[in-house]
């Protein structure tokens, strides 16, 4: 089973007012220049953009509220991308939920095949940059190899056909979010996202995203030590066990 991927634009999705809402969650920590070029380009037809915000010294509240009109802030006190996130899907008002960074390295216009892919069946839908027409030009070749190996790992162990591991452009099903039930604090958390929608015999797609540099400031992303965390994470699941997976399930795109 595959879908074609020359079927899907995310330019000329356009849900009716009968479909279901979709709500984007953007963790954010000291982001002020970097929004100016992401939130403006999220497509007019999402319902409501949360960003859930580490306590920024910087003006990252004010320029979102500026930038958008149905933009909603939830301020978060502990560290961790996987803590911000949990909070913004717990917030999320919408029936999809889409997962994407601030820092301007991810085209929010690409939102529009993720949604279209739940629309056709999906539950949970992972971007991932080395299918046919993705890419990336924000990747040492160091963290390129590692994330090859985890993306091995991960498809050994649990079964799976995964193309991309470690990346952080999702959507799926609120009514999903009960089998994933994500206690990840940090990066990690995209890891365990992908592993337990395995786990728990979701529906998954993969969609072609491009991932280009950040644009302003510095990654709090750190390679070895979040290496270690995505690791562990791997391990810990296996440890817990591996739950039956359905043949049905869709993990790529041909």
């Amino acid at each position: 089973m595959s879908l074609p991927l020359q079927s899907y634009s995310s330019d000329d999705y356009i849900p009716s007012v009968l479909e279901p809402k979709v709500s984007v969650v953007i963790p954010t920590l000291n982001e002020e220049k970097n929004l100016p070029h992401v939130l403006p380009y999220i497509p007019k037809w999402v319902h409501e953009v949360i960003i859930v915000d580490g306590r920024s010294t910087d003006k990252t509240i004010e320029v979102a509220e500026s930038l958008l009109d149905n933009v909603r802030i939830v301020l978060e006190n502990k560290k961790g991308k996987g803590v911000a996130l949990s909070a913004g899907f717990r917030a999320a008002e919408g029936d999809i939920v889409v997962m994407l960074d601030a820092d301007g390295s991810m085209s929010p216009q690409e939102m529009g095949t993720f949604v279209r892919m739940l629309r056709d069946g999906a539950d949970f839908v992972k971007g991932s940059r080395f299918l046919q027409g993705a890419g990336t030009t924000d990747m040492e070749f160091y963290r390129s190899w590692g994330n090859k190996g985890f993306t091995l790992l991960v498809n050994v162990l649990f079964n799976a056909k995964y193309t991309d591991l470690c990346y952080g452009y999702c959507a799926f099903w609120k009514r999903t979010l009960p089998y994933l039930a994500l206690d990840a604090s940090g990066f990690e958390v995209e890891t365990m996202m992908n592993i337990r929608a395995l786990k728990a015999g979701l529906k998954i797609y993969e969609a072609p995203s491009f991932e280009s540099p950040r644009i302003y400031g510095t990654s709090n992303l750190q390679t070895l030590p979040d290496g270690f965390r995505v690791l562990r994470t791997i391990a810990q699941e296996w440890v817990k066990g591996k739950a039956y997976i359905p043949s049905s399930i869709l993990l790529n795109n041909n």
